[in-house]
C-alpha cells in the first residue's frame, strides 16, 4: 500500500515561509491501489480548492491530484459539473468526467446561498491553491478574485482559467474549444483544404489545463522562497497560440502559412499515410540520412535520393505529388505488413493506424504495465498511469495517486465535519 499525507487543517507543510512553524499533524491515509516502498507524492500536504467545470480546470487539478494534492471540487448541488452529462459511455458516466476527475473530493455548494458561500470562505482558510474556470467575471462577483483574497490569505495561489484572459476586448466572450481553435488559427492548418477540420480532442482546453498545472507548480516553488501567493491568469487563446508558433513563424513577415495536408506534414515530406496493397502505412522521414536509406532499402531505388526533384526536404515538399506517386507505386506491390518490415529493417520511423480499441490493447502500454483500476460510482474502470509516474519503488519514484471518481456532493458531510460546521 502506498502512503499519502492529507493534512486536516491550516495547511502549510509545503513551501512554508522561512521562520514559520507548522503545528498541524497530518492525517495519514493509504491508497488501496498503491504499492509498498514509494516516496510520498510531491504534493502531499497541498490542498487545492477548485470551482471547476468542463475540461480545462478539471484536467489541471486532476494532474495536481495525481501528484498527491488533496483536490476539493466545488460543484452545483444536484447536477454538479455539467461535464458529468456530456455522454454516458463509461457504464453510464461521462467519458470526459471519468478522465479528468479521479482522486478528487466533491463538495456541493450553492455559492449564491449565503451559508454555502461562508463554507467556501472557511475552506479557503485551509487551502494552498484556488482554481476557477467559471464564466467571465463570476468569481470576482463571488469575492474570489486574488485582489479580494490576498490580504486575508497572502500565501494563497489563485489560478483563473478563461477563454481569452481576464482583461482585453475579448474578456467577456464565451469560449468553447472549437471557437478557440478557430481564433488561434488551428483550423487554417488542419483538414485537407476542402473544409476546415478541428482537432478531434479538446486541444485548447488541454493546452490551458497544462499551462495552469505547470504555472501552479512554479508558483508553489516560488512560494517556498518568499512565502507569497500570487495570481495566475491562464487564457485558452494564449495557450493555443503558443502551440501554434511553428505555423506562425512559418508564415513570418507575411509569408503564406502552411496548407492543410490531412495526416501529412505541411513542411516535411515524406511524412504521413501511404497506401499499401491492403491498407495504409504511416511513416516519417526527418533528415537526409534517413531519406537516402529510405530510397535504397525501402523503395529499392537508390538513385532517387539524388534526383533533382527530391534532393532536399524543401524540394520533396514542393514536389510531393510526384514523390507520393513513386512511393505508392512501390507500396502497392507490398502488403502493409511487408512494407512495415522493410521500414523497420531500414530504421525508418513508422506506426500503426490504431482506432480506440487498438489503443486500449496497445502492446507497449501493456508491456509497461501502465493500466491500473480505479473506482467510480458505477464500478471499477481502468485508468492510465500519468506519464512520468512509476510503479517501481526501486526507481525512486513517487507513484501516482489514483483515487476514485466522486459522486456529486459525496464528501459534503466529511468536509463540513472537518471544518467544524456539523458534528
Amino acid at each position: 500500500m502506498r502512503l499519502f499525507l492529507q493534512p486536516t487543517r491550516g495547511l502549510r507543510p509545503f513551501c512554508m515561509p522561512r521562520g514559520t512553524s507548522n503545528s498541524i499533524t497530518p492525517r495519514i491515509y493509504y491508497s488501496s491501489a498503491a504499492s509498498n516502498g514509494h516516496r510520498a507524492p510531491p504534493l502531499a500536504g497541498i490542498t487545492v480548492v477548485s470551482l471547476e467545470q468542463a475540461i480545462a480546470a478539471p484536467f489541471c487539478t486532476r494532474q495536481l491530484a495525481d501528484l498527491g494534492a488533496r483536490v476539493i471540487k466545488v460543484e452545483r448541488p444536484g447536477v454538479g459539473d455539467f461535464a458529468r452529462q456530456y455522454d454516458d459511455r463509461v457504464n453510464g458516466m461521462s467519458s470526459h468526467f471519468v478522465w479528468t476527475n479521479r482522486s478528487k473530493e466533491s463538495l456541493a455548494l450553492d455559492l449564491k446561498n449565503k451559508e454555502d458561500h461562508a463554507v467556501l470562505m472557511k475552506l479557503l482558510e485551509k487551502a494552498d491553491v484556488l482554481v476557477q474556470n467559471l464564466a467571465p467575471g463570476a468569481s470576482a462577483r463571488l469575492g474570489l478574485s486574488h485582489d479580494a483574497l490576498k490580504e486575508k490569505h497572502p500565501s494563497l495561489i489563485v489560478c483563473d482559467i478563461s477563454g481569452y484572459g481576464q482583461d482585453g476586448p475579448y474578456r467577456d466572450k464565451k469560449a468553447y474549444d472549437l471557437l478557440i481553435q478557430s481564433e488561434a488559427g488551428m483550423l487554417s492548418v488542419t483538414g485537407t483544404g476542402k473544409e476546415p477540420v478541428k482537432v478531434a480532442i479538446s486541444i485548447a482546453d488541454i493546452a490551458a489545463g497544462m499551462y495552469a498545472y505547470t504555472n501552479i507548480l512554479s508558483a508553489l516553488l516560488q512560494r517556498g522562497k518568499d512565502g507569497q501567493g500570487c495570481r495566475i491568469d491562464i487564457s485558452m487563446l494564449e495557450s493555443m497560440v503558443e502551440w501554434m508558433n511553428f505555423p506562425m513563424y512559418y508564415a513570418f513577415n507575411g509569408a503564406p502559412g502552411p496548407v492543410p495536408s490531412g495526416a501529412s506534414h505541411a513542411s516535411i515530406y515524406p511524412y504521413g499515410p501511404f497506401e499499401a496493397s491492403n491498407g495504409q502505412v504511416m511513416l516519417g522521414i526527418q533528415n537526409e540520412r534517413e531519406w537516402v536509406k529510405f530510397c535504397s532499402d525501402v523503395l529499392q531505388q537508390p538513385d532517387l535520393a539524388s534526383d533533382s526533384r527530391f534532393s532536399s526536404n524543401t524540394l520533396r515538399t514542393k514536389n510531393r505529388g510526384e514523390l507520393k506517386a513513386i512511393i505508392c507505386d512501390v507500396f502497392s506491390r507490398l502488403t502493409a505488413a511487408e512494407t512495415i518490415k522493410r521500414l523497420e529493417a531500414a530504421s525508418i520511423a513508422n506506426a500503426n493506424l490504431n482506432d480506440m480499441q487498438g489503443v486500449w490493447k496497445h502492446a507497449q502500454l501493456q508491456a509497461r504495465d501502465r493500466w491500473v483500476d480505479i473506482e467510480t460510482p458505477v464500478g471499477t474502470v481502468p485508468a492510465l498511469l500519468p506519464p512520468g509516474s512509476t510503479k517501481s519503488a526501486k526507481q525512486g519514484g513517487y507513484g501516482a495517486q489514483m483515487g476514485s471518481v466522486p459522486k456529486v456532493g459525496e464528501h459534503n458531510k466529511a468536509i463540513l465535519t472537518e471544518l467544524g460546521l456539523v458534528e
